[in-house]
């Protein structure tokens, strides 16, 4: 349990960044079509393989009922494939891939023949698949090209290398609802009691009593609340806290293990997070540009225009299934 004063997190600028990345990978990874280096020749050293050209990737791998697999449509395939599976040699997962690609196209061509791609169901799923497709297009067209090693960069000049070292503290904690049974820990503690026995038995924080006899881990000052942060940085290591601190939660008594300063962060150790944090940044942005260029009216439960700014008022349970 994490006893932090942070908001939620956007969750409509997370789904877009884990999008995007699904989709940066995708475009940015092809399976590898280097040929292997040629066997010495006997008696001799090795001797490198001559260049070969890249072969066409509208090369045709397969046709069912005459409809076309290509080379690039098994190199798309391998893209997606997971990274434990593209490690397997090249001759096992070119034919698997193919056997997959002409599977994949004759359900299809079965599916048409059924006459599926007129199904109501059917046909708003297509809809919706191709409306994702275009919306992550277009995203991936307004953010890939900022995401380079020079904005990297300039995030971290202006978000980490200019940063004091900050201080951690390791501790735990027991949680109880009343300041009468803190106070009354706190002397079980005096008396020589376990401080990890007895966060088992009485804190309420069952998630980090239950586990490791209430122990938070590291933290720094801002991951939790105020009154809980002050009061674990004030103290010194290998003491508890002698009078109940009191929070949302609770109160706590407290004790802490250890504290410990951590260095600024090296631009190649945070290279990934800054990446994901500009991701989220740019698609906030771009999501910004796109809803600032229409318009936007939305309705109320009596079918009349909310004003602008307004939030909808909700009528029933809109996802709810309609019965049918």
């Amino acid at each position: 349990m994490r006893f932090s004063s942070s908001g939620t997190f956007f969750a409509a600028t997370a789904l877009f960044a884990s999008t995007l990345l699904s989709s940066v990978s995708v475009h940015g990874a092809h399976a590898a079509d280097a040929p292997a280096s040629a066997a010495p020749a006997a008696g001799g050293a090795a001797q490198s393989a001559p260049a070969q050209a890249p072969m066409d990737p509208n090369s045709v791998i397969a046709t069912v009922n005459g409809e076309k697999i290509t080379l690039d449509d098994i190199r798309k395939s391998a893209a997606n494939m997971p990274p434990q599976l593209r490690q397997l040699p090249q001759n096992m997962i070119f034919p698997m891939l193919v056997n997959q690609a002409v599977d994949q196209k004759a359900i299809q061509i079965a599916a048409r023949k059924d006459n599926l791609q007129n199904d109501a169901e059917v046909k708003t799923a297509m809809e919706a698949a191709a409306n994702t497709a275009l919306q992550n297009a277009w995203l991936s067209r307004q953010v890939v090209p900022q995401l380079t090693d020079a904005a990297i960069h300039d995030y971290y000049q202006k978000n980490y290398a200019n940063k004091t070292p900050e201080k951690e503290v390791h501790a735990r904690h027991i949680l109880v609802k009343t300041e009468a049974e803190a106070q009354d820990v706190i002397k079980k503690l005096k008396g020589g009691a376990n401080f990890g026995t007895l966060a088992e038995s009485l804190s309420t924080d069952k998630g980090s009593a239950k586990n490791n006899g209430g122990d938070l881990g590291w933290f720094k000052k801002g991951d939790m609340v105020p009154a809980f942060s002050d009061a674990a940085f004030a103290m010194k290591p290998g003491t508890y806290s002698q009078t109940p601190v009191k929070s949302q939660f609770g109160y706590h008594v407290i004790q802490v293990l250890a504290d410990r300063t951590v260095p600024v962060p090296k631009e190649d150790e945070v290279k990934d997070k800054i990446r994901q944090q500009l991701i989220q940044q740019d698609v906030r942005a771009a999501v910004d540009k796109a809803t600032s260029a229409v318009k936007i009216v939305r309705f109320g439960p009596d079918g009349k225009p909310v004003p602008e700014g307004a939030q909808p008022a909700i009528a029933g349970n809109p996802t709810a299934s309609p019965a049918k």
